[in-house]
């Protein structure tokens, strides 16, 4: 009995697998200015993304240096922030992202990981 539930678990752990594959990230990054918070908290994303989304994730960085009336669309109150639009729940990470730990659970990818 033991194996046919362990069998299931890693069944069900390669379905997961496999939607996570097929879901695309919606990602919207907003900053204030070209500072060296923003900087780091564009390259930090970036780097995140490409290491555990590879080409399934859209991001969009939003300067509210440029477009300050974009910020209260979507209630950003400091900068930088992270907004996971897609896949559901809506997420949003403030900081200049360099705790990897606090994107990947923002983003839901912990669970992916064995």
């Amino acid at each position: 009995m033991k194996n046919n539930k362990n069998t299931k678990s890693e069944q069900e752990y390669e379905e997961i697998i496999e939607e996570a594959q097929d879901e695309k990230f919606v990602l919207k990054l907003y900053i204030s200015g070209m500072t060296e918070k923003s900087r780091k908290a564009v390259k930090n994303v970036r780097k995140i993304c490409e290491s555990h989304l590879k080409d399934k994730y859209k991001l969009e960085v939003i300067d509210l240096y440029q477009n300050p009336r974009l910020a209260k669309g979507e209630q950003i109150v400091a900068v930088p922030t992270l907004i996971k639009k897609l896949p559901p729940p809506l997420r949003k990470i403030i900081g200049d992202m360099s705790n990897k730990e606090k994107i990947l659970v923002g983003l839901d990818l912990k669970k992916y990981e064995k």
